[in-house]
């Protein structure tokens, strides 16, 4: 795919979704942590459904600490993984108490260095926290990536590096949530919607199901 084809992909993508927000729900970047945490093998449905009332209680790492391993297991024991979840959004929690004030780093190294915590959540945290262009390659993203000709490439890591050099940076910061959403709902696994797709005409995906008149009825990039 050349560079022109893929600044019209996000060009559409950001006409679609001016503000692309993640669907989890948090209020702080400690809450976004943890739901990202919570979020593998995961819907964003279920963790939203543990941490409405797990942040109810514990919103914040001290009283996360305080409520202790059993009691974080009482809120996410629905969320698959949950006991390795609950050590880990535990231990995070008492790292951030003890050696980064309660507060979440802004750094890369800083955040991998947290139990749970690797490439994938920390890109999650810098973009949506803190606003950096990163992007976390999730299912969705890996998929969307191959099959549209975006970003080919055959590990996360590889469509990470790829998408990272070839996203236009005017579209960078935004990329992650938009192809998120864009897998999630359209292009999704088993029967892409081909039919609702407002990339469909630049999509380079050979099994596509589409007819002419619909690339018709798009607006002028």
């Amino acid at each position: 795919m050349n560079a022109d084809r893929r600044k019209k992909i996000f060009k559409r993508l950001q006409r679609a979704n001016p503000t692309p927000v993640t669907e989890l729900r948090y209020e702080t970047p400690f809450q976004l942590l943890v739901a990202v945490i919570l979020s593998a093998q995961a819907t964003d449905r279920s963790v939203n459904e543990a941490t409405r009332t797990l942040f109810e209680v514990a919103p914040d790492p001290s009283r996360i600490a305080a409520l202790g391993l059993e009691g974080i297991k009482a809120h996410i024991r629905h969320i698959g993984l949950f006991n390795t979840k609950a050590r880990n959004v535990l231990e995070t929690s008492r790292q951030l108490l003890a050696l980064h004030s309660g507060q979440v780093p802004g750094s890369r190294a800083a955040l991998e260095a947290l139990p749970g915590v690797g490439r994938k959540t920390a890109n999650v945290v810098l973009n949506t926290a803190f606003g950096e262009p990163t992007i976390a390659v999730d299912t969705h993203i890996f998929r969307v990536a191959n099959r549209t000709g975006l970003a080919a490439g055959n590990t996360v890591s590889a469509v990470e590096r790829k998408l990272i050099k070839v996203v236009p940076v005017e579209y960078r910061k935004n990329a992650h949530h938009w192809l998120i959403l864009h897998g999630r709902y359209v292009c999704t696994a088993r029967r892409p919607k081909c039919g609702q797709c407002i990339l469909v005409d630049l999509c380079e995906y050979r099994g596509k199901v589409w007819h002419p008149c619909q690339a018709e009825s798009l607006q002028p990039d």
